[in-house]
């Protein structure tokens, strides 16, 4: 996708940098920082005790990897400007078209995801009762047209509220672990008669309580939580200085993201066993509802609320720039290529609009919440997966037909193609694991039809030109 400096943008323009380096940074954290944490904590420590804490540190292990690929990829060609144009250019056109459209689908099924989390924080304030289908349906609409909304502002703006959000989210976090480490070391007797203590992140059937198959089970949700981390080699690909920018943000982030998880839910289970943490109640809102302060909890709920807002949001943005770039580069229609009067790509945009209206049907024919984000989730999981085993066959495939560049490379990957033949095998393995539970088996089912779209879409479509 690319940009450029235009004061007067027409439909034919470039998209303006109108986003700095700070909101970059916070965009990307921000995205990556959200519903996996805040909602999807509860499932998965249900389903792997304190055991979560060793799978989040695995996939970020993994997901680090993915990340030095992307970035000695970007370095080593700087016309690279995301993982489309490499993939084209080491694989063929066939996979950069799989990976625009593919990508464009996976922030589509976070929206989705997204909008289960909204309903499910709402009913918070609703004395905790579930909302109706057609509440859930209304209340799924009124989120996206208001996302859709800031949206069509200048790219500035959104710029500007999104930092933001991501700074209360980060804010919000730290506080948690302050108030529950202030808690533990305090011997705090919470409403349930539980004394906070680290103690009970083993006293309680040790750190594997749920065997092997628990600790598999709890990968789904985790990985999902670090979906979007390869946004911030792309945004930070396109900075003024990329060679000092991209190695710093490609270091930082993975490490920044396992300290909140990790930390946080130390924090979490410390205070509230683990076997004693409601799967259908985030954990965030209830460890200030286990200390008995209840506008801390109603305040902490308005912030994940926002939290999810700020995620759909960015996921919103990303959506109608892939197609954007797709659109320019003859890979999907020429509408979506047009820009309105303040360079923004509104007919992409209006685009996912209706295809994530087209999900909202998710909240009617599935009403349960959690259940939804289940669905929505696993999919975006697996199309993420495919997504980065391309930028790590991409690397091979640089390694073995550009070693002079590989050679000259100050950001390499540590170990090579070895380590891309292990992390591709963990992400198999991962597709393994979502086949073991029935709610994730479902969406694994469904995932093929995608691949028999975009083979239509390619050889049908984009193939004739």
């Amino acid at each position: 996708m690319s940009k450029g400096n235009i004061t007067q943008p027409s439909e034919d323009g470039e998209l303006q940098r109108s986003l700095s380096n700070r909101h970059l940074q916070l965009i990307a954290i921000g995205g990556a920082i959200g519903t996996g944490l805040f909602m999807g904590s509860g499932k998965t420590i249900s389903l792997a005790g304190p055991s979560i804490l060793f799978i989040y540190m695995i996939i970020g292990l993994m997901v680090f990897f993915v990340m030095r690929a992307l970035g000695e990829l970007l370095l080593s060609n700087l016309k690279y400007k995301s993982f489309i144009d490499f993939s084209t250019d080491l694989i063929g056109p066939w996979a950069g078209y799989f990976v625009g459209w593919t990508y464009w689908l996976c922030w589509i099924t976070i929206g989705i995801a997204d909008l289960s989390a909204i309903i499910y924080y709402l009913q918070f304030f609703n004395n905790g009762l579930p909302f109706t289908p057609v509440e859930g349906v209304m209340i799924s609409i009124a989120a996206i047209f208001f996302i859709t909304g800031l949206n069509l502002v200048t790219v500035k703006l959104f710029g500007e509220l999104e930092f933001w959000f991501a700074l209360i989210k980060i804010i919000a976090i730290v506080v948690l672990i302050l108030v529950g480490l202030w808690m533990i070391f305090t011997g705090f007797t919470s409403t349930a008669g539980e004394v906070a203590s680290f103690t009970h992140l083993w006293s309680h059937g040790g750190m594997f309580p749920t065997g092997m198959h628990g600790f598999l089970a709890g990968f789904q949700i985790a990985i999902f939580a670090f979906v979007g981390v390869e946004l911030v080699g792309t945004t930070a690909a396109e900075t003024k200085d990329p060679e000092k920018n991209l190695p710093k943000a490609v270091n930082s982030i993975p490490i920044r993201i396992i300290f909140f998880y990790v930390l946080a839910l130390v924090i979490v289970m410390s205070v509230t066993p683990w076997n004693k943490i409601d799967p259908a109640v985030s954990p965030f809102v209830n460890l200030f509802s286990q200390a008995g302060i209840a506008a801390a909890a109603i305040i902490m709920n308005l912030v994940v609320l926002s939290s999810v807002m700020s995620s759909m949001n960015s996921g919103v943005f990303s959506t109608s720039r892939m197609l954007f770039g797709l659109s320019r580069e003859e890979q999907g229609p020429k509408l979506f290529g047009k820009l309105n009067t303040r360079a923004v790509p509104a007919n992409a945009l209006y685009f996912s609009t209706a295809c994530l209206l087209g999900g909202a049907a998710l909240q009617y024919f599935v009403p349960n919440t959690v259940e939804a984000f289940t669905l929505a989730t696993t999919l975006s999981t697996i199309l993420f997966i495919l997504v980065w085993i391309i930028i790590l066959w991409s690397y091979l495939v640089y390694y073995k037909t550009r070693p002079e560049l590989h050679a000259k490379s100050v950001f390499k990957l540590p170990g090579g193609p070895m380590t891309c033949y292990v992390v591709i095998a963990f992400f198999i393995g991962v597709i393994y694991v979502l086949s073991l539970e029935p709610d994730t088996f479902r969406a694994l089912k469904v995932s093929p039809i995608w691949l028999v779209i975009l083979a239509i879409g390619y050889f049908g479509f984009y193939k004739k030109k």
